[in-house]
Order: C-alpha cells, then structure tokens, then sequence
C-alpha cells in the first residue's frame, strides 16, 4: 500500500504507517492524531479474533480488513461463493428424485443443470453489484463526488463471505432449510451494507437503500431467467 492509505479504524482518518519498527525486532503502534487511539490495533489480534469481530459487522474489523490488509483475494472468493451458490441450487432440483445408486451423484455431476445453476447465480451477482454500483455513482454524481467503484466492488465482494455458509446448511439439511437459507441471505445482505458504510463513510440510510436497490435488480435478473423458454436440461435431452 502507499503512503496515506491507511486507515485510523476509529475515527476513519488517514494515516501514514500502522506501526513503526525500531531495531531488535521492536514494534510501535501508531497513534491517531485524531482520536488519539491506535491506528488499527488489530494488527496485534489474533485472525480468529479479527473474523469473529468481523461476523458480528464491528466497523473497526471492517476498516482494518478492507484498508488496512493486502487481502486481494476477493475474486478467488467470488468464484468459489459461486460455486456454493449454483451447488445448492443443484442440489435442490435432486432432492425430491430418488437416489438408490451410489453412482447417480457422480452421473449428475455431469450434467447441464449445475452449469445452468452457476450461471444464474453469476448473473444474479453481477446485477447485484451493478445495481448497487449505479445507485452509489449516481449518488455521488449528484452530490459532486467521485466513487472508487474498484475498492467498493472489493468491499461487495469480500463482505459476501456469509455464503460460505450455505455447503453446512445444505450438507445439514433438516425440515427448516428455507429459514436457514433466508437467515443466511439476510446475514450477507448486512455484512454488504456495513461494507459500503465503512468504504463510503455514509449513513446506514444510504447504505441500507443501495442494498435494496442492488437486491431488487438481483430479483429482476432471477426472475428474466426462470421465464425463459428454454432450460439446460432441455439441451441435454436434445
């Protein structure tokens, strides 16, 4: 990172260094000159720590993860989130067939249907995050700003973490799966408006309404594409 892209996870102020390295092996951390606080005193916490605060959406976790960390793995966890997202589906369109072959798992693997699936859940994340992007560019238009689509794309992306949680929930099924899935659809949804308060510094109103926004055109997406006339499935059976 430069110099001037840290973040106080406090105050939100700009800070040059987290920390400063005296000789043996001496640490400082770096106080705010705002708050009077240390910049980021999650730099001495345990990760487990650090994902537990940043389960329970604490501003300060979020501040350190997304300007404080080289964490550019966010496209890696979109691909696999995907692949959470389109296995559940999956798994979904079998769960009423009959399965007495040990093999009928390795032949349905094979099929068209989860591609379909993994496609879908692409679409839907992209509309997402494009509606969400809009709503915030034309936001800021208006009020004479500019927007770091790059940083906020990272925070979207990074903040759906909770989807992860959606192999346990299918792995455990139980008669109230459509409660847990919602649950955890509404846990990632928070963890999306928390990301965009801490990148944009606004209020939970704004955030919350870009979310929604981004929501409502994710239904949109879902929606054109069950009312298509045709299906993968109706490809492999030509």
């Amino acid at each position: 990172m430069e110099e001037d892209d840290f973040r106080c996870v406090e105050c939100n102020e700009k800070a040059s260094e987290l920390h400063r390295d005296y000789s043996n092996g001496i640490l400082k951390i770096t106080i705010c000159g705002s708050c009077q606080k240390p910049v980021d005193k999650y730099i001495e916490y345990d990760p487990v720590i650090i994902l537990i605060d940043a389960i329970l959406c604490k501003t300060q976790a979020f501040r350190h993860i997304l300007f404080n960390t080289r964490l550019n793995i966010h496209w890696k966890l979109c691909v696999f989130f995907l692949l959470c997202d389109a296995y559940l589906r999956w798994s979904l369109l079998h769960v009423s067939e009959p399965s007495g072959d040990p093999a009928d798992i390795i032949r349905y693997t094979k099929e068209w249907e989860f591609y379909g699936m993994f496609a879908l859940a692409a679409l839907e994340l992209m509309a997402f995050c494009g509606g969400v992007l809009t709503f915030l560019w034309a936001v800021g238009r208006l009020q004479g700003g500019t927007l770091e689509l790059r940083l906020l794309l990272r925070a979207l992306l990074l903040s759906c973490y909770g989807k992860v949680l959606l192999i346990p929930a299918v792995i455990w099924e139980h008669d109230y799966s459509p409660l847990c899935l919602g649950l955890i659809k509404l846990f990632v949804l928070t963890s999306n408006s928390q990301a965009i308060r801490v990148i944009l510094n606004c209020r939970r109103r704004l955030s919350l309404m870009a979310v929604c926004l981004g929501l409502l055109s994710e239904t949109c997406v879902a929606q054109a594409y069950k009312k298509l006339p045709w299906s993968f499935q109706d490809i492999v059976d030509v």
